[in-house]
C-alpha cells in the first residue's frame, strides 16, 4: 500500500470520527433544549368541592334551586344551599358575619348595605331585573284592572315592607301616581305578600312578575304601567369571607352564562 493511500484512509478515519463527535453534541443540545422547555398541558379547570352558601333574594328562590341542582350536576362533590329572604334582612345578617359566600340582592341599594362594610369582593355585577305586577285570587273576583283599584274601599291589599326592595319599588310606583294605599299588613319578603294571596287572606297584592309566574294558577296577575318606572336591579358578588371562594366564583359564573340567564329569563326576569 503506498504512502499516498495510507494518509488518505488516515484523513477520512479522522473525518468520519469529527462527524460522529458532532452527532452526538447536536443530539445532547436537543435534549437539553427539550427538557429545558416546559411540556404543553391543557389548561383543565380545578376540580371544585363543598358547600357553597348563597343568601339570595326571596323572588329568586325557584331560578336559582334550578341553577344549584344544575352547579351540582356540573361539579360532582359540591352542594349547593341557599337561604332566601328579604334582602335587608339578609344583608344585615351578612354584616353581623352570618358565614356566606354569595349576596345575591334584590336592589342595590340593600347590597349597598354589605359593599359599605367591606364586606363584598369587587363591584357587584347585575345579573338580572325585575318588574312589579298585581296578584289577585284566581279569577280576579274584585275586577283589579289598575293600581288606582288597588285603593278601592273594602279591598283587602298586602304590599311587602317597605324597607325590602319590593315594598320599597311598589311605594315608588304609588308615589309617582300620586295615590295613597293602607294595606291590610306589610310582609317581609315578596314571598310572605303572594302568600297571603295564595291562601285568600288578602285580595290583592303587589308583587313581582316573577312571583306571579311562579305561583301558577294559584293567583291571576294584573299588569300595570307604573311598574315600568320602578323596575329593581338585581346584583350579585363574592363575599370576602367566603368559606368556598372557588366554588362561589363558579356559581356567580353559571348565574351569569348564557345557561343561567335562560334560567332565569324563563322565570319572568328581565335582561340586565
Amino acid at each position: 500500500m503506498t504512502r499516498s493511500v495510507r494518509r488518505t484512509r488516515r484523513m477520512l478515519q479522522v473525518a468520519g470520527a469529527g462527524a460522529a463527535a458532532l452527532l452526538a453534541l447536536s443530539a445532547c443540545s436537543s435534549s437539553s433544549d427539550s427538557s429545558s422547555k416546559p411540556a404543553k398541558s391543557g389548561s383543565a379547570s380545578p376540580k371544585l368541592s363543598g358547600t357553597v352558601t348563597v343568601f339570595a333574594a326571596a323572588s329568586l328562590q325557584e331560578s336559582f334551586t334550578t341553577l344549584g341542582k344544575e352547579f351540582e350536576k356540573q361539579h360532582p362533590g359540591t352542594k349547593v344551599t341557599f337561604n332566601f329572604g328579604g334582602s335587608d334582612t339578609l344583608a344585615a345578617n351578612i354584616t353581623s358575619g352570618a358565614p356566606a359566600d354569595v349576596f345575591a340582592a334584590a336592589s342595590p341599594k340593600t347590597m349597598a348595605t354589605v359593599t359599605a362594610k367591606k364586606d363584598a369582593v369587587g363591584t357587584p355585577a347585575t345579573f338580572v331585573r325585575n318588574q312589579l305586577e298585581i296578584a289577585t285570587v284566581p279569577g280576579n273576583p274584585h275586577k283589579v284592572a289598575s293600581l288606582k283599584d288597588l285603593t278601592k274601599s273594602g279591598l283587602k291589599v298586602v304590599l311587602c315592607d317597605k324597607t325590602v326592595p319590593c315594598g320599597a319599588a311598589a311605594q315608588k310606583a304609588l308615589d309617582a301616581s300620586k295615590l295613597k294605599l293602607t294595606p291590610v299588613s306589610y310582609e317581609q319578603d315578596v314571598k310572605g305578600a303572594l302568600t297571603k294571596v295564595e291562601l285568600k287572606e288578602a285580595d290583592a297584592a303587589v308583587v313581582y312578575k316573577t312571583d306571579v309566574h311562579a305561583a301558577g294558577g294559584k293567583v291571576q296577575g294584573v299588569e300595570f304601567p307604573e311598574s315600568a318606572n320602578a323596575i329593581n336591579n338585581y346584583p350579585i358578588a363574592l363575599l370576602k369571607n367566603a368559606p368556598n371562594a372557588q366554588a362561589a366564583q363558579a356559581f356567580i359564573a353559571l348565574v351569569q352564562s348564557a345557561e343561567g340567564q335562560k334560567v332565569l329569563s324563563q322565570a319572568g326576569f328581565l335582561k340586565p
